[in-house]
């Protein structure tokens, strides 16, 4: 297990981030947990992939499906959206019935990672290039 690594358990759907690497097995309702593979894909042909845009003041807005916005429903929304820049992360956690987007106060910048997590799909990832 590495750092910044999303864990999800097959029995409960318990999902957490790992904050400090270990090489040791962890389980949950009697099971290993499951690596979540971040999915990646066309920001113009999928509504899961977080996109970034500058803001005038500075920071970034990040929403998910730029084109066609995610749904926001009870049974299908997006849980959080997050900003990876270097040793910094920035999180911020979404209901159903909000936008699916979030306001961030670092600057956009190549190289940053955004991850979203679905509640059905799972987890996306775009890097800014």
């Amino acid at each position: 297990m590495r750092r910044s690594e999303i864990y999800q358990c097959k029995e409960c759907g318990l999902t957490f981030e790992v904050t400090t690497g270990c090489s040791c097995p962890v389980t949950c309702c009697g099971s290993e947990v499951k690596l979540m593979e971040a999915q990646t894909s066309d920001w113009k042909t999928e509504k899961h992939v977080p996109y970034p845009l500058s803001s005038e003041k500075g920071g970034m807005r990040v929403v998910v499906g730029r084109d066609m916005p995610h749904p926001m429903t009870e049974q299908h929304h997006i849980e959080w959206i997050e900003v990876i820049n270097g040793p910094y992360v920035n999180r911020r956690y979404l209901k159903a019935g909000e936008e699916p987007r979030a306001d961030f106060y670092v600057p956009l910048q190549k190289g940053m990672v955004i991850r979203e997590f679905c509640n059905i799909h799972g987890l996306w990832e775009y890097t800014v290039e």
